[in-house]
This record gives C-alpha cells, sequence and structure tokens, in this order.
C-alpha cells in the first residue's frame, strides 16, 4: 500500500493536505500535530496589504458543518514572508500559499513579493473574490476574469499554480478550461457555499457580516458532484475538498477524480484530522488490497 503522491511534479508523503483558512499559518499547529508527515498545507489567505477581518460572530455551527465569514483576516504577504516563512522554509513538507486580491494586478503582485523567497511548494489561488475594477463580479463565476488572473499570476509564477474554485456558479466545468486554458498547473474545489443562518429571537443573521461560507460534512456530496464535473472537463490535476473527515471520505474524491484532497472544517473539532485522514485512508486500500492511492483516482463507474 502506497500513499505517496505527485502533484503538479511536487512529491507529497500522501495525498492529503490541510485546506487554507483553516489551519492558519501551519506553525500554531506545530504542538499538535507532525507537520512533516502530512501530505502538504496550504496557508490562510495573502493579500498585497493586511485585512483585519470582519466584525463578530464569524463562525456558527450548523447541522453537519459550520458557517464562516472571518473576511480573509491575514498579516499580509510582506509580514508573511518576513515573520512566518523562514520557519515554514524548514520544514520538509510542501508548503502552498493561498493567495487573493480584489484585481488580477494584486494576485500577481502577491505572487512576485513570494516568488523571491525561498520555502514554497506552490500557489493556490483564491478566485472567490469581487473584482473591484470590474464592478464587483466574482473572479470564481467569469471564465474571462478568471483568465486574466490566472495568466496574469503565470507570468511571474515558477512555481506551480493551482486555483480554487467557487461552486456558487451555474455550471463549474468553463471554469476549469479557462483555468487550464491559461496556464493553471491544477485546480482545487470546492470554496464555500455561500449561506445564511438566523437567529428567530432576534431575527438577524447568526454571522456578523450577514451571510457566510458553508463548509463541512453537509456539503460532501455537492462537492463531490463538482469535483467528479471538474476532473472530466480538463486534463490537469485536480484537488478535492469540502466535507472530508475520514479516510473512506477522502477515498470517494479520489474516485471521483482527484488526485489529491484538502481536509478543512474537520480541524475544527479535530487538529490531528489531516493525518487521521491520510492513516485511514492507508487503512482503507489496506482492505480493499489495493496497492497504491493512485490506482483509485478516476475509477467512479457511471
Amino acid at each position: 500500500m502506497d500513499l505517496a503522491t505527485s502533484l503538479c511534479g511536487i512529491a507529497l508523503r500522501n495525498p492529503v493536505l490541510a485546506a487554507s483558512g483553516t489551519f492558519g499559518y501551519g506553525l500554531e499547529f506545530e504542538k499538535l500535530v507532525d507537520l512533516n508527515a502530512l501530505g502538504g498545507f496550504v496557508v490562510k489567505g495573502l493579500s498585497r496589504e493586511p485585512i483585519e477581518g470582519n466584525p463578530p460572530p464569524r463562525v456558527y455551527e450548523t447541522a453537519g458543518g459550520m458557517i464562516n465569514s472571518i473576511g480573509l483576516q491575514n498579516v499580509g504577504v510582506r509580514a508573511f514572508v518576513r515573520e512566518k516563512l523562514p520557519a515554514l522554509a524548514r520544514l520538509r513538507t510542501a508548503v502552498f500559499a493561498n493567495i487573493f486580491g480584489y484585481r488580477a494586478e494584486d494576485y500577481a503582485e502577491v505572487a512576485r513579493v513570494l516568488e523571491d523567497h525561498e520555502g514554497l511548494a506552490g500557489y493556490e489561488l483564491n478566485v472567490s473574490c469581487p473584482n473591484t475594477s470590474h464592478g464587483g463580479m466574482y473572479f470564481s463565476s467569469d471564465p474571462r476574469l478568471l483568465a486574466e488572473v490566472v495568466a496574469g499570476v503565470k507570468r511571474v509564477a515558477r512555481r506551480p499554480v493551482m486555483v480554487k474554485l467557487s461552486p456558487n456558479v451555474a455550471a463549474i466545468e468553463p471554469l476549469a478550461r479557462a483555468a487550464e486554458e491559461n496556464g493553471a498547473d491544477a485546480v482545487s474545489l470546492v470554496n464555500t457555499f455561500v449561506a445564511l443562518a438566523i437567529d428567530a429571537h432576534t431575527r438577524r443573521p447568526r454571522i456578523g457580516a450577514g451571510f457566510g461560507g458553508l463548509s463541512g460534512p453537509a456539503i460532501k456530496p455537492l462537492a463531490l458532484r463538482l469535483v467528479c464535473l471538474a476532473a472530466r472537463a480538463v486534463k490537469i490535476p485536480v484537488v478535492g475538498l469540502g466535507g472530508i473527515a475520514t479516510g473512506v471520505d477522502a477515498a470517494e474524491f479520489l474516485i471521483a477524480g482527484a488526485t489529491a484532497v484538502e481536509v478543512g472544517t474537520a480541524t475544527f473539532w479535530d487538529p490531528r484530522s489531516p493525518l487521521r485522514v491520510a492513516e485511514e485512508l492507508g487503512a482503507f486500500l489496506n482492505r480493499e488490497k489495493i496497492a497504491s492511492a493512485a490506482e483509485l483516482v478516476g475509477t467512479l463507474k457511471m
């Protein structure tokens, strides 16, 4: 049984990564998790300038998941390379930087700053942001805007670029193809589903910002469908995420067409969940007498 995986030419110990936004900058988990035993992890989103985030409350537990609206709080890319990256560079596991912005130039500038420093395996572009240069249209919902972002980053990036797609679209295939056609080395999906929780007594949203992003086990069947559609639409690797909490969950995403997976919300109740999911995936392969995780990829029968 072999869990070793290659993603965009990057060797991973196993196909299970910790997702962006739920694993901080990784360093916060050092005393709880052997970071070098992970397949890899994605740091929380980085922008050109620091962002304070949204007003509280920012997180609300739902049946089978959670809604969050953190507001992309982060220290900014320059503080990240000065204060966080030196320690991350000493790790043996693959570290990916999640990048976001509100104009195509923002993404490219963050990537340019990161390119001047060692310690990263690649980038994940969070395109679920409104483009302030185009009247608030979301990069994730328009293939032309998505193409502009991906092409701009690829012009400055030497490292592999993965594009994190949103499920809040009419069809995922045109977005996945736009990413591929403009140089993306992989796509990851899904980001959270836009959702609303209401306090019936106060008649106010449970989240300070109003709407938030739904994640956790509740979205897994929806995420599996979108991963399957994306994997069938493109030739580049697909990284699946959305409600993964067990090794069998991870196996299902591989069967749907994912090369690797990311574990996010599960780390809130079990900080070791990315490691546990990898161990459980290995046990599943053992029980099924499957020699490697790669043998599962894209084997859905339908």
